[in-house]
């Protein structure tokens, strides 16, 4: 069986999903929509479910969200685990991954979305992260209405930038405490809180071997950027992704207009 993941290249949430089947070693095909249809194929997919990517097919169902998807693997493909074995180290590691998903994945969008929207080359540079002309008038042409929804959507204006900027340091604060002896945010060997935390802080940090990056990223997220990346959560996030991320095994990306 073909497993199938819809997936948006940039998005922290989906690299979160394609990280797990990476670091499982499973093969599996990415379809990429159109950025902007990306919440009908995700309905089309779930039967009205969910509406945000990523989706995985897989066992002839659609899962939706990353944290259900990655429950769906450690039962279709439980090693290397990702779940702690010790009952106490998977709930901390499953209560930060829940921290990481809702305290940090939304505000570093919203953060991220706000200061690029203003700029249709600079929103292109990041979506699409290998030139695609068809796609890129597509969007263009689309890009006021578009622009629009998305900040209605993520909230991303200046006061709600301001604050998702001080909860992502909050996070970064959060992920520096949590850190044990060994280098993990729980026992001593690579989980789910891990994998959570490090892909979720990529829209505001660069680690070698985070695939899909933009390729331009404007001032006010590099000057985060750089902030970030000088603490020892950045370092982290960085070694975590030298130590961790697998490579992708499957087929090149399905385009879907």
């Amino acid at each position: 069986m073909t497993l199938v993941l819809w997936h948006i290249e940039l998005s922290h949430y989906n690299e979160k999903a394609r990280w797990a089947l990476d670091y499982k070693g499973l093969r599996y095909e990415r379809r990429v929509p159109m950025p902007g249809l990306h919440g009908v194929r995700a309905l089309i997919e779930t039967r009205g479910a969910q509406r945000r990517l990523p989706v995985l097919e897989i066992d002839g169902r659609a899962v939706g969200d990353s944290t259900a998807i990655i429950a769906a693997l450690e039962e279709y493909a439980p090693d290397p685990p990702l779940y702690p074995a010790h009952p106490a180290d998977r709930a901390r590691a499953l209560q930060l991954e829940d921290y990481f998903d809702e305290q940090l994945g939304p505000e570093v969008r919203r953060f991220v979305w706000h200061h690029t929207l203003a700029d249709t080359d600079a929103v292109s540079r990041a979506l699409f992260t290998a030139p695609n002309r068809g796609r890129e008038r597509m969007l263009r042409a689309t890009a006021p209405v578009a622009g629009f929804f998305v900040r209605r959507d993520y909230g991303a204006d200046d006061d709600g930038a301001r604050r998702a900027r001080e909860a992502v340091v909050a996070s970064m604060d959060r992920l520096e405490s949590e850190l044990q002896p060994s280098g993990y945010l729980v026992g001593d060997s690579f989980t789910v809180a891990d994998l959570t935390a490090a892909a979720l802080f990529t829209p505001a940090l660069h680690p070698p071997g985070r695939p899909f990056m933009p390729r331009a990223v404007v001032p006010a997220v590099q000057e985060l950027r750089e902030e970030l990346a000088a603490r020892p959560g950045g370092e982290w996030v960085t070694r975590m992704y030298a130590e961790h991320r697998g490579a992708y095994a499957g087929v090149p990306d399905v385009v879907h207009h």
